[in-house]
């Protein structure tokens, strides 16, 4: 394994982690993310957020970097990789088994204008696992480090951060976090649930102090994810457990204003609350438009129409729609009475 010093925590290329650490330290409030989701953290769900309520940092959706350092696979990589300069900062996830390609893909995220490079060591997927990535790293510890040592030689100043779990078929906290932080990465992502866990046993947030005692020194900053509910959840859970920031992946479907302070989804009034589902879809559709499938939005409408009175109804109707200008005529019929208006 690495051998790491860990008296001199300023060893460590945080890049744009430093500064936002420094600020919302000085502003006694964590370090907000938009967790990576396949399928879901596109452009156009980054831009809802965006514009609605913001979380400090924004990953893209991963990407493979077999496919990234292949001519022809780059070029479809790219849909993926699209992102507007309001979005900084913004990290690029990817995933695979190979050192020498997340070398190559370091550098070609650089080139492409990104605030960081998020290495995937937690995905359950099978067909992420076959090729050796994302959580069947947790059982070879030395190459999750070769995989490190080699983003970090090829991002330059732009700093390499890692999304995990706490462990495969087990917890294994201790040991595979603390080979983590001997690779020296900025940032280390934890979602507190095992690999076989998957997303269906509550979130073992208690591990997260032996996490932060194992981190301390060491420069790495940690960013707890899983079952946080809302922002008052998020500052309890900073309170109780002191990692440095929260990440947020399932309680913001349907929720661009998950991490607005001053607006919560339960203040929008139903009509907007609409009338931004259906500008979501507009913005997908204008975005992607034959380069992905419209279905993708369905699992944005079930979290949007939700806790409201035909709200059941409508989820039935937008489950059959190929298009954002359908999604607009069925929205119109739900609107409030006599409260139609656009959408």
């Amino acid at each position: 394994m690495l051998k790491k010093d860990m008296s001199n925590k300023n060893k460590i290329n945080l890049g744009f982690w430093r500064k936002l650490s420094q600020r919302c330290r000085k502003e006694k409030r964590p370090i907000m993310c938009l967790a990576p989701m396949s399928d879901v953290t596109d452009e156009a769900f980054r831009q809802m957020f965006v514009k609605y309520g913001r979380p400090d940092v924004l990953w893209t959706e991963f990407v493979s970097v077999n496919g990234l350092c292949s001519e022809k696979g780059y070029e479809n990589m790219l849909i993926d990789l699209k992102f507007k300069p309001n979005e900084h900062p913004i990290v690029a996830q990817v995933f695979g088994s190979d050192p020498k390609k997340f070398y190559q893909a370091a550098k070609i995220i650089k080139k492409l204008g990104f605030d960081g490079i998020d290495i995937n060591m937690g995905c359950p997927d099978r067909k992420v696992e076959k090729q050796g990535a994302g959580a069947v790293l947790m059982k070879n510890y030395k190459l999750a480090q070769e995989i490190i040592a080699a983003a970090k030689r090829g991002s330059g100043k732009m700093p390499v951060s890692v999304k995990t779990r706490i462990g495969y078929n087990k917890i294994d906290t201790t040991k595979w976090i603390k080979s983590l932080l001997e690779a020296e990465p900025a940032v280390i992502s934890i979602h507190w649930r095992t690999r076989k866990e998957m997303s269906d046993a509550p979130a073992h947030w208690s591990e997260a102090k032996k996490i932060m005692k194992l981190a301390k020194g060491t420069g790495t900053l940690i960013i707890g994810n899983g079952d946080v509910q809302n922002l008052e959840d998020a500052y309890k859970k900073i309170e109780e457990y002191g990692v440095d920031g929260i990440m947020v992946g399932r309680a913001a479907f349907g929720n661009p204003w998950f991490f607005n302070p001053r607006t919560s989804k339960n203040d929008v009034p139903l009509k907007k609350q609409l009338q931004v589902m259906a500008e979501h879809a507009v913005l997908f559709d204008k975005l992607f438009h034959g380069r992905k499938n419209f279905a993708v939005m369905k699992k944005h409408f079930k979290a949007y129409a939700s806790g409201f009175k035909g709200a059941k109804e409508l989820r039935a109707e937008l489950m059959a729609v190929n298009s954002a200008r359908e999604v607009k005529k069925i929205v119109i019929k739900y609107l409030p009475a006599g409260r139609q208006g656009s959408v």
